[in-house]
């Protein structure tokens, strides 16, 4: 009785034990309380913000918690720009900035932060923070803001600076320091804060390459207004949300509250790069022996001017030369000459003095080929050596002789357009040498009726652009098949090469299978051009807008198309930028805000004022490569903790 009282003991105890035991297995770890999901708070600041007659250098923002600084380097904007950069530190729960250079005399100085203050454990942002001072017994507080686009495709300019002058005169900008000066962000958008009242301004922006705050190189991306800015304010209201206290991802309620508006608060400025115009030989190159190229900064009126001092330069070469001068390559007839070394020469141009001027330039080059002579004789022999074995094992066994000749290289023919075509399109040749010789009579198009094929007339030109380039036009009919040939020694190379025997069906397409778009434009009374865009918002079209204003697109391959006008000042087919020292803006760009899906048999009508919208709001965002940053927000982790408890 007892043995058994002792097992039914033991049992009960083990039992106790195990539900112990998953009872203390189930018990969850402390979760720290809720997670801080207020931002930091200033408290104190030394000297106090908006103070006056102030002489330190020194300030100190204090707040209610610990926080870290997130991109202070590049946010992080001090008006009047310094010479020598301020010493910017995040301590603890101080933010400590240091200037360096000389404070000015009864002048407002803004420390402006943007999104960059955040709370250390969570990383809550502050929002937008700027502080300021004065050295004077006033501070100035008005602001002016606006948004910097491309000039050239209006997308939003990220990191530019923004300034004001107060001194009107056009040299300033290239001789001294912007006075007040903000930052773009993702959009383009910007503030400038810390402006007096009873100034007049002229407003710019820069790309700063060299970071002295005014331009002068021509590479730096520039903006400029010639409207006279006076600062102002009116009372206003405006919206703010209310969120949950305890969640906050719920929008608890939206008041409206009293502000103050400043304006100018619409300005826009479109920022463009000067053509470069300081003009210097850049790169003499000579790859292979039979040909070298010069490259120079700058387009120019004329093109470069050889002398030889080791050859004769009198019918010594093909001269292909880009449209403006800037880029020369001579292909050398004489294997005489290529055959040298080192070519000796003097290149006589154009050239940018210390001053800037152009003056007549001279520079004595010594171009040996990258490629020499004997490494081409070795791969002639090692090729030749490599034909004669194939030769001797093809007729291995076989009473015939063995040609001991090997036949040249075919000259490289790339022949463009497919097996189908639209009937707006041509055939054409390119080649990797310029072309001495067209044989028209190696040619041989024909167009199939009914059962037949007949002959069809031609015209072959070559590219105005590109001289080792050839078109073949006809006039293709819609839906009829038609077969070109080209007979071998259809074109002869500047080196004796000839091309082969080339083949190729053609199969142009029905009207059926495209679209056509035509445009009327209101609102702009002056020579413009309509640029078809896809959606890389790249040109894949564009026409002239015609005396009723209109530009028609045809043969249009179904799709979503986009839409760009340009002013076309000048009347020479293509976007121009501006210039500062004639104060020439860039030609003005428009898009239409809309996209355009174009099907296969569909004639669309669109009319379009570029007017009718505003500028920062005419691009459509599908094509906007210079997306908005995402907007820094409170984690909201306790309500995350409170939805996966459940």
């Amino acid at each position: 009785m007892k043995r058994l009282y002792y097992k039914y003991l033991s049992a009960a105890f083990c039992i106790v034990a195990i539900l112990l035991i998953h009872s203390c297995a189930s018990i969850s770890s402390p979760d720290g309380g809720p997670y801080d999901e207020e931002p930091p708070k200033v408290v104190r600041c030394t000297p106090n913000d908006k103070a006056t007659n102030t002489s330190t250098k020194k300030v100190t923002i204090e707040f209610d918690e610990f926080i870290k600084l997130d991109g202070a380097s590049e946010k992080v904007v001090i008006s009047p720009p310094q010479a020598e950069p301020a010493d910017i530190k995040a301590n603890g729960k101080k933010i400590i900035v240091t200037l360096f250079d000389t404070l000015k005399t009864d002048y407002t100085y803004t420390i402006d932060f943007g999104d960059c203050i955040q709370d250390n454990n969570e990383g809550n942002p502050m929002g937008n923070y700027s502080y300021s001072f004065s050295t004077g017994a006033s501070i100035d507080t008005m602001e002016v803001s606006g948004t910097v686009l491309d000039a050239m495709n209006l997308e939003p300019v990220k990191g530019a600076l923004v300034g004001l002058y107060s001194n009107l005169s056009d040299t300033v900008f290239t001789t001294a320091p912007l006075e007040r000066i903000a930052r773009t962000n993702a959009k383009g958008q910007f503030v400038i804060k810390g402006i007096a009242s009873n100034k007049q301004y002229k407003i710019y922006a820069l790309n700063d390459a060299d970071q002295n705050y005014f331009f002068n190189q021509k590479s730096e991306g520039i903006a400029f207004n010639d409207s006279i800015i006076t600062p102002k304010s009116e009372p206003s209201t405006r919206t703010d949300s209310i969120w949950h206290k305890n969640d906050h991802s719920r929008l608890d309620s939206v008041v409206t509250v009293p502000c103050t508006r400043f304006m100018p608060d619409d300005i826009v400025l479109t920022l463009f790069t000067e053509k470069q115009t300081n003009q210097y030989l850049t790169k003499p190159e000579r790859l292979t022996p039979n040909k070298f190229s010069l490259f120079f900064t700058a387009p120019a009126d004329e093109p470069a001017a050889i002398e030889g001092l080791n050859f004769n330069t009198e019918d010594a070469f093909i001269k292909e030369f880009s449209a403006t001068n800037d880029t020369l390559h001579f292909w050398i007839k004489d294997s005489l000459i290529y055959q040298k070394d080192t070519l000796d020469m003097v290149v006589k141009f154009m050239g940018t003095d210390t001053l800037g001027n152009l003056v007549p330039t001279t520079d004595t080059l010594h171009l040996a080929s990258k490629k020499t002579m004997e490494k081409i004789r070795k791969e002639q022999n090692k090729k030749y050596e490599d034909w004669l074995k194939a030769q001797k094992k093809q007729h291995k066994g076989k009473d015939e002789p063995i040609d001991s000749i090997m036949p040249a290289d075919p000259l490289e023919m790339k022949m463009s357009g497919g097996s189908k075509m639209g009937a707006n399109e041509n055939i054409h040749f390119s080649f990797g040498e310029p072309i001495v010789n067209i044989n028209n009579s190696a040619f041989h198009l024909k167009i199939q009726k009914d059962t037949l094929w007949v002959d069809e007339p031609f015209e072959i030109e070559q590219d105005s652009a590109n001289i080792r380039r050839y078109t073949l036009m006809a006039e293709w009919l819609p839906e009829h098949n038609y077969e070109l040939t080209v007979d071998s020694a259809a074109f002869t190379g500047l080196y004796g090469n000839v091309t082969k025997e080339a083949k190729q069906k053609i199969s142009i397409s029905s009207l059926d299978e495209f679209s056509s778009l035509y445009v009327k434009v209101s609102g702009i009374d002056t020579c413009a051009i309509v640029q078809l865009l896809d959606k890389g918002d790249k040109v894949v079209t564009q026409a002239k807008l015609n005396k009723q204003s209109e530009a028609d697109f045809y043969y249009i391959k179904p799709g979503v198309y986009y839409m760009r006008l340009f002013i076309d000042k000048n009347n020479n087919g293509v976007w121009d930028t501006g210039e500062y020292a004639s104060r020439t803006q860039a030609e003005t760009v428009f898009y239409y805000p809309k996209s355009l899906e174009l099907k296969a048999r569909w004639e669309i009508e669109q009319s379009w004022n570029p007017l009718d919208t505003p500028l920062t709001e005419q691009k459509p965002l599908e094509i906007t490569k210079q997306k908005p940053d995402r907007e820094k927000s409170i984690k909201n982790r306790n309500a995350e903790r409170k939805f996966n408890k459940k």
